[in-house]
């Protein structure tokens, strides 16, 4: 890797650089914007009037006010946690008639599906689906010859 060759480029990156900054340095009405702003920023914090303090009267009056406010809320949410007293939670349980009913819907929603079905007509010379599983091959019986591990012709 040719380092000098590197060194020019940004050598000569870092011209450009300076070129455009004094370039916008001279736009600038008060020369320096980084000067201009950490003067304004020192005179405005200068400038700014001392935040006042709150008595200690006056913060034991807005604080008992308050709680007086959030008692007042409380007792309005008791009062209406007494008057409507809430279902135990816990799961829901269906009855057995119900579970009755839904199982005969289903079962009449089957049996009309299984109806549908049956009155497809099928294409002639197509055969009808079977959903039974085809009996499993069974393997080939075994020989009664010796089984030999030799080459051809070995005698083993």
């Amino acid at each position: 890797m040719d380092t000098s060759k590197i060194l020019i480029d940004l050598r000569a990156e870092r011209d450009r650089i300076n070129q455009a900054i004094s370039a916008l340095e001279a736009l600038e009405p008060l020369g320096n914007a980084s000067f201009r702003r950490t003067a304004t920023t020192t005179l405005s914090l200068a400038a700014r009037p001392r935040r006042r303090r709150m008595s200690a009267a006056a913060r034991k009056r807005i604080s008992e006010a308050a709680k007086k406010r959030w008692a007042e809320q409380k007792g309005r949410a008791a009062l209406a946690a007494q008057a409507a007293p809430k279902k135990p939670r816990g799961r829901r349980r269906m009855s057995a008639a119900a579970r009755k009913r839904i199982a005969e819907a289903q079962r009449k929603r089957w049996a009309t599906q299984r109806k549908a079905a049956a009155k497809k007509v099928l294409p002639k010379g197509a055969k009808k689906r079977s959903f039974k599983k085809p009996a499993p091959k069974r393997p080939p019986a075994a020989s009664s010859q010796p089984i030999t591990t030799g080459a051809p012709g070995s005698g083993q």
